[in-house]
């Protein structure tokens, strides 16, 4: 199944990892990176429109998808966002783009946010879906959010007792998280290819790897920036239906984190680029043309 007509793939093998991904389309350049459990496949719905505007690049974050799986590193340093924003900018490098705009949900939005604190002379907009900042979360744990984002504190726990209980069924587990979005939001087809990303060897410990830099390392780094604001416009999309309205008030966690940020709910829960692609099109041709 050809999720991305016209576009070609790429491979990329950047200072530290090997990313796997898709382009296609022309004009300024746009890249587009996903969230957890996910890969470059949940933009299937959108990227094809953008790319009548755009240069889209649409890659898996090391660790996702059919990218590699580099070394945890100390302290988790392999799966800190600042070395999986500095993967990306290596691949944009590669491709010839020195300046372009960046849209990242869940995890990719926490990269972004990372992109642009490190590299702010690369990035001119920013777009972050359905988070709010990583500091922010580890902040103000309560019982709601424990209850909603359970997997932060699931997954961050030692290896490999999280990988070993999602790997004995990750079909269950993934479909526990989708159950009410398959069929209508999530396609069968497109199911099929996050379970087989996640199913590959190594998959599953990235992930974690993830998350347990998220408690680590990636507050080091956030504690250290707390003061610094993005200098780039930021875009801030949520759902509205989703644990992040219940939780917070989105756009104002970001308000002291930019000097130029707007932003709005949409009509859907956590999973934005395939519930409701036609409403972030619109939101995103907007601030990005």
């Amino acid at each position: 199944m050809n999720l991305f007509p016209g576009f070609e793939s790429i491979r990329i093998q950047t200072s530290g990892a090997t990313i796997n991904g898709v382009k296609g389309g022309s004009g300024p350049p746009l890249l587009l990176m996903h969230g957890w459990p996910q890969s470059h496949a949940e933009w299937h719905r959108i990227a094809p429109r953008l790319a009548r505007e755009f240069t889209v690049v649409a890659t898996d974050l090391r660790g996702y998808g059919d990218s590699s799986k580099p070394e945890d590193g100390t302290n988790h340093a392999g799966y800190s966002k600042r070395a999986m924003a500095h993967d990306q900018v290596e691949v944009m490098e590669q491709l010839g783009f020195e300046r372009y705009a960046v849209v990242g949900h869940d995890r990719g939005g926490r990269v972004a946010h990372r992109m642009a604190l490190d590299h702010a002379e690369r990035i001119t907009r920013l777009a972050v879906l359905d988070i709010v900042p990583t500091l922010e979360v580890y902040s103000t744990v309560n019982k709601a959010l424990a209850t909603a984002y359970y997997h932060w504190f699931f997954l961050i726990q030692p290896a490999p007792l999280p990988e070993r209980l999602i790997g004995n069924d990750v079909e269950f587990f993934l479909r526990g998280i989708w159950r009410r979005h398959i069929p209508k939001d999530i396609s069968e087809a497109v199911f099929q290819q996050y379970l087989r990303c996640m199913s590959a060897p190594g998959t599953l410990h990235a992930m974690c790897e993830d998350y347990r830099a998220a408690a680590g390392i990636d507050l080091e780094h956030d504690t250290a920036d707390r003061g610094r604001k993005l200098e780039c416009p930021l875009l801030v999309l949520w759902g509205r239906m989703g644990a992040m309205h219940t939780l917070y008030d989105v756009l104002a966690t970001w308000q002291p984190r930019a000097s130029d940020v707007r932003g709005k709910g949409l009509n859907c829960a956590h999973w934005i680029p395939e519930e409701v692609p036609d409403e972030l099109y619109g939101e995103l041709q907007a601030f990005l043309g």
